[in-house]
């Protein structure tokens, strides 16, 4: 066991994935993301973090996931995940990005024993890493680059490979390895293990109901593919997919006009299903590592694209436990509630407020996670379709020591211990999600028409503006309002007073060097108009180069 820095070992491995001049990295929202090209050394130095963090708890297993996400192909990214599969721990984003931005080897020497000084790490603890990646083809080079941090800080075993998978999965693997054996046993450590669980939990809740009719599934040409085939292995006879978007060997196609990201920024479907999708039938996107999940049809009777959101998901699950609570007769004994970003649709908060408490938080799952944390059921989803409901130790230890006086208390509270199950409480999950709102679809006998008329969405765009320093864009008020730069929020306030139901805001990309602009509004027509309006206002005021100024800006 070590009882001193390898500092030989930590030398000799920084020489080979020294730091490129003039980059700057950040430990955002999603970790660090950007061209692949420029992330070996940051997926080194995350490898030797990956270990200090191991040790700073005692040997509790980390985990890594390589991925992108819903960014475009040549991109990637790494984040670290806390032992119970929650991102990591704020304080230690800034070590993230001190040790990233180390300008030499012996800077990073140093940067490295000013970490453990700072953490209080006894670096002669064990050091446990579990890491997995996505499809990207930047992919397996940057992995290797991780396993020389994860060996020059000495974690065990070099680290397990769980190989290519989706981000949910990664994260499961972290909650399970770390809960084995413990009261709060997750489910067994293993991909298969994953699958299996979701697969009894699944067809548990559907018992005795119709089987849901075939969905096709939009897998972004991602990792996601891989894991749905997997999965539909566990469910045959019970759930049929038809997806598409698989090609995971063409250059270029992943998140390439498909996806989660690509329906709800575009609010059409994925070209890859003209043609394939029926009037009133339903279908479903992943994104490129499967933690969103956006749901959409055509009108039967005007063959429109009908978007049901990371809102519309919300709003339908949250009802759901809702009544499953107050049927199985807890009602007044657990608390439940939403969290949303600025990103929700000003409809569906004012529909989830009519029916329980509703709290707005800054965009970010750490925001969002942290929140929901707060409720004995919280449920959680930004419009982009990433989220999760969360249980605290007491509704869990509650529902499974709740004497029901009635059958239908019984098959409610039998119900809510199954949904506990299907739904994965680490991260938001495209697979567990989908199968949760088909789980409530089933039980209500709702089509995708039905469930889209809960509420009517306020028309809505997002725009995303290229600016030369996102950084320059701080908010507040949960990221509603621009205090800098300064004079520009009382600008966006004077255009969307002239819209009627209007409201925009403007916040930086958590993930590249952009900023997003938001805009709602009474019609389809005045919420572009007015998204287009301060995506120009803004692309002006950063001093974009009008030569390449976007058309559709006004």
């Amino acid at each position: 066991m070590q009882t001193d820095l390898p500092e030989e070992a930590l030398r000799t491995y920084s020489e080979k994935h020294n730091k490129p001049d003039g980059v700057n990295f950040s430990y955002g929202t999603a970790g660090f993301r950007t061209l692949g090209a420029k992330l070996d050394s940051v997926m080194f130095r995350m490898g030797v973090l990956a270990g200090l963090r191991s040790k700073a708890l005692g040997g509790k297993t980390i985990g890594v996931m390589v991925t992108a996400s819903h960014n475009p192909e040549a991109d990637n990214g790494v984040k670290l995940v806390d032992p119970m599969g929650e991102m990591l721990e704020q304080s230690w984003e800034s070590y993230a990005t001190y040790l990233a931005n180390a300008e030499t080897t012996d800077q990073f020497i140093i940067n490295v024993q000013a970490v453990i000084y700072r953490g209080g790490i006894n670096i002669s603890q064990p050091a446990n890493v579990v890491y997995a990646r996505d499809t990207r083809p930047s992919g397996a080079a940057l992995v290797a680059a991780l396993e020389d941090g994860l060996k020059a800080i000495g974690v065990e075993g070099g680290g397990r490979n769980a190989g290519v998978t989706t981000t949910p999965v990664l994260h499961y693997l972290v909650r399970t390895i770390n809960t084995k054996g413990t009261p709060e046993d997750y489910g067994e450590p293993s991909e298969e293990g994953y699958y299996s669980k979701l697969a009894a939990a699944l067809k548990a809740l559907l018992s005795g109901k119709p089987n849901p009719p075939p969905l096709i599934v939009d897998c972004a040409n991602g990792v996601g593919a891989l894991s749905l085939a997997a999965f539909s292995k566990h469910v045959e006879g019970v759930f049929q997919f038809q997806p598409v978007n698989t090609d995971l060997q063409t250059p270029g196609l992943l998140n390439y006009k498909a996806g989660a990201d690509f329906v709800k920024t575009s609010q059409s479907i994925p070209p890859a299903l003209e043609g394939k999708l029926s009037a009133g039938q339903r279908a479903a996107s992943f994104d490129g590592d499967a933690d969103r999940l956006m749901y959409f049809y055509l009108d039967e009777q005007t063959s429109q694209f009908r978007m049901l959101d990371g809102d519309k998901i919300a709003a339908l699950v949250a009802g759901h436990i809702v009544e499953l609570v107050n049927a199985a007769g807890l009602s007044g004994k657990i608390e439940l509630g939403v969290v949303q970003t600025a990103y929700a649709n000003g409809s569906s908060t004012k529909y989830l407020e009519k029916r329980l408490p509703v709290k707005c938080v800054p965009t970010g799952v750490k925001h969002l996670h942290h929140a929901a944390e707060a409720f004995g059921i919280g449920v959680y989803f930004e419009a982009n379709g990433h989220g999760t409901v969360l249980f605290s130790k007491e509704t869990l230890a509650l529902l499974n020591s709740h004497q029901p006086s009635t059958p239908e208390q019984t098959k409610a509270t039998e119900d809510l211990i199954q949904l506990t199950k299907l739904i994965n409480s680490a991260v938001g999950d495209a697979l567990s999600d989908l199968l949760l709102v088909e789980v409530v679809l089933a039980s209500k006998g709702y089509t995708a028409a039905q469930w889209n008329s809960s509420y009517s969405d306020l028309p809505n765009r997002l725009v995303k503006v290229l600016v030369p320093d996102r950084s320059l864009y701080k908010t507040t008020d949960a990221e509603r309002k621009l205090t800098e730069p300064i004079g520009l929020q009382e600008k966006i306030d004077a255009l969307v007073a002239q819209y009627e139901a209007g409201r925009s805001f403007v916040r930086a990309s958590g993930t590249e060097d952009a900023v997003r602009v938001y805009a709602e509004a009474g019609t389809r027509e005045a919420a572009d108009e007015l998204a287009f309006k301060v995506a120009g206002l803004v692309y002006d005021e950063a001093g974009g180069d009008p030569a390449k100024r976007p058309k559709e800006f006004i």
